[in-house]
């Protein structure tokens, strides 16, 4: 079954957001780095290609269903952060948008009665609960741990402990 010209050009959508989260998540490593966190920016780095993986993951999908990838051009993502809290809020926030727009993009897969989309997306919307949970966990960890140097250098730490994964 052919993807459907609606569902089609909402994948084509979610492949460019999910480009721009990874192109965020790269700027928010660089402002990471050059701030002195080196945990933050790995963190922030591999957030970066677990969300250009995720715009693969569609992209081939699009591409297994006989529909055609449509590239758009990629916003260019803030660049500079009053600090570490309004970095991972802002975090936050991009993947609350991302979670309403993979439900946005379900309900169009429901609407075309596209049920491989549909099964497709379920791995999608798991993902993003995890995600939320994550960056929320860090927002609500850096509340905590306030302007301290010495904490903030623990929790840049502990940021650089991720694995792949």
């Amino acid at each position: 079954m052919k993807l459907e010209a609606k569902v089609q050009k909402a994948m084509n959508e979610q492949v460019n957001k999910e480009l721009y989260s990874s192109y965020l998540y790269l700027s928010m490593s660089a402002w990471c780095e050059s701030e002195g966190y080196p945990g933050c920016a790995k963190w922030l780095g591999m957030q970066s290609s677990e969300e250009r993986e995720h715009a693969m993951k569609i992209y081939h999908f699009i591409h297994e269903r006989g529909g055609r990838v449509e590239l758009a051009g990629i916003d260019t993502p803030k660049s500079d952060f009053k600090d570490l809290t309004q970095l991972f809020t802002m975090v936050l926030e991009h993947e609350r948008k991302v979670s309403a727009s993979i439900t946005a993009l379900y309900e169009t897969a429901m609407k075309a009665n596209d049920y491989a989309t549909q099964i497709m997306l379920q791995w999608f919307i798991t993902e993003q609960v995890e995600e939320e949970k994550n960056a929320n966990e860090i927002v609500d960890l850096l509340k905590k741990v306030g302007e301290s140097p010495v904490s903030l250098l623990m929790f840049d730490r502990q940021l650089g402990t991720r694995a792949a994964g």
